[in-house]
């Protein structure tokens, strides 16, 4: 067993356990045992244990990002100022600068990076347990007659262990229905991918970090995920890409909600929040205002003293004048 496969076993065991809970949760509320979408949602739910797990270290990643945005320009000026300085002491000067820099600001190159590092073990696990359903061979808490069910288990005819290479080389049952299954995951997995890029450079960033470096190496990545996908996409086994399309749709809806309640300072999002703050506090100060009004009216309504609207009797001309010289 090599260094990959080591490190890789546990979480494959884990993988294995995940998805076998959910397969018998979902058989026991009555789906079917063999059906592709019982072992699709079985899939969506180790997504959703994962992400879960993750989000202390997305919101965090979040923020890095945002941070190394707001860096760039005074990195950049670093790199100006070193221009031209090739000298051991000045190479030094300039990466102590940088590493000061960042120190300052706590936060590193990776830190912003670690959800998706953390995530890929994941992924190429996830990989190798659908390889194994694909011999059928049992792991973990996958037996052998979960691993047939999962090895023959399909969605729209395309089986979730099969990919669209296997399909144009002609080695799946149903080629035809594998290859349009898997084009649309593609084009879905690479368009959530994309929309979370323009997301992020559209909305959440301050006009100083768009003349950065980062900004303008993240712009080209827009143009280059999506041919990355469509080179490797033909390769992943649907499962896999579920998994991944899942995990996008995670990443927007968590992503969605950073931007709206968490934007960057300077930025359009922060705009947007600004204006909804403003309105808050609006509706608030009008609310407070009638309460105010309502209340000084209760006020003036108990001040103004009770007139005495008590029926005076009638009396007689003699007793009048009696009380009258009393008086």
């Amino acid at each position: 067993m090599d260094i990959i496969s080591t490190i890789l076993w546990p979480i494959k065991w884990v993988i294995s356990a995940v998805l076998w809970f959910f397969h018998w949760g979902l058989t026991s509320l009555g789906m079917s045992p063999d059906s592709g979408w019982t072992w699709t949602l079985a899939i969506i739910g180790l997504v959703v244990i994962v992400r879960a797990a993750l989000i202390p270290l997305f919101v965090k990643q979040i923020l890095n990002q945002r941070v190394q945005m707001e860096l760039a320009p005074e990195l950049k000026r670093i790199q100006e100022k070193y221009r031209g300085k090739k000298d051991q002491f000045s190479r030094e000067a300039m990466m102590r600068e940088t590493q000061n820099l960042y120190k300052k600001h706590g936060t590193t190159p990776v830190a912003s990076c670690l959800p998706m590092l953390l995530q890929m073990p994941i992924f190429f696990a996830l990989y190798q347990v659908l390889m194994a359903a694909a011999h059928r061979e049992p792991f973990g808490l996958l037996e052998a007659k979960a691993m047939d069910s999962f090895a023959d288990a399909d969605i729209f005819g395309a089986v979730l262990r099969g990919n669209m290479m296997e399909a144009f080389n002609e080695g799946l049952p149903n080629n035809t229905a594998q290859i349009i299954v898997s084009a649309v995951m593609i084009l879905i997995m690479t368009g959530s991918v994309l929309f979370t890029q323009l997301q992020i450079t559209s909305k959440n960033l301050s006009e100083s970090a768009k003349t950065g470096q980062a900004y303008q190496m993240q712009r080209i990545m827009i143009f280059v995920l999506p041919i990355i996908f469509i080179v490797t996409g033909i390769a992943f086994p649907i499962g896999t890409m579920l998994y991944w399309l899942t995990t996008n749709l995670w990443n927007i809806g968590q992503q969605t909600m950073i931007i709206r309640n968490m934007p960057t300072p300077g930025s359009q999002a922060y705009r947007d929040w600004e204006k909804r703050q403003e309105k808050k506090a609006a509706k608030k100060g009008a609310s407070a205002g009638v309460a105010e009004l309502s209340e000084g009216t209760e006020l003036n309504a108990t001040s103004v003293p009770k007139q005495n609207t008590q029926r005076q009797q009638p009396v007689s001309k003699n007793r009048a004048k009696k009380q009258g010289k009393k008086k």
